[in-house]
C-alpha cells in the first residue's frame, strides 16, 4: 500500500534549516531518516518544501480566481516536506512516520494514497 508521510515542524525547528549553529545537526537527523528509508526500499516520491512565505493560495469564488500570497491558515505547525511510501500496511507507516525528526518537535499525517480511478 501506498501513504503520504505529511510532516509539520514549528517554525523554530524549519528556522534551524539555514541557522549556522543548528543547520548541521537539523539535516544530519533528515539525511539519516531518509538514508534509512532508501535503504529500506520503500521511497516512491518525496520532496521538502520551501518555507509557507513562498506559498501562493489559489480559490474560485463565484467564477473570479482569488490569489493570496502566503498560507491561507496560519498554523503553529508549517508542511515541511512528504514522502510517498509503499509499505505493507499502516502500522508499517506509521513507524516509519514515527522515526521521522518531525515527530519530536511537530507532527507527521500520514494518509492512504488513492488508487488511480477506474475506467
Amino acid at each position: 500500500m501506498q501513504f503520504m508521510l505529511m510532516f509539520a515542524e514549528p517554525a523554530t525547528e524549519v528556522a534551524k534549516r539555514d541557522h549556522p549553529e543548528h543547520a548541521a545537526a537539523y539535516w544530519g537527523g533528515w539525511n539519516a531518516y531518509i538514508g534509512a528509508m532508501a535503504q529500506a526500499g520503500i521511497v516512491v516520491n518525496g520532496d521538502g518544501l520551501q518555507p509557507p512565505h513562498t506559498a501562493t493560495t489559489v480559490r474560485v469564488r463565484d467564477g473570479k480566481r482569488l490569489v493570496e500570497d502566503g498560507p491561507y491558515a496560519d498554523t503553529k505547525e508549517q508542511l515541511g516536506g512528504y514522502f510517498i511510501v509503499e509499505v505493507p500496511d499502516l502500522d508499517t507507516a506509521l513507524e516509519w512516520a514515527a522515526r521521522s525528526p518531525a515527530a519530536s518537535s511537530g507532527g507527521v499525517e500520514v494518509r492512504p494514497v488513492m488508487p488511480p480511478p477506474a475506467r
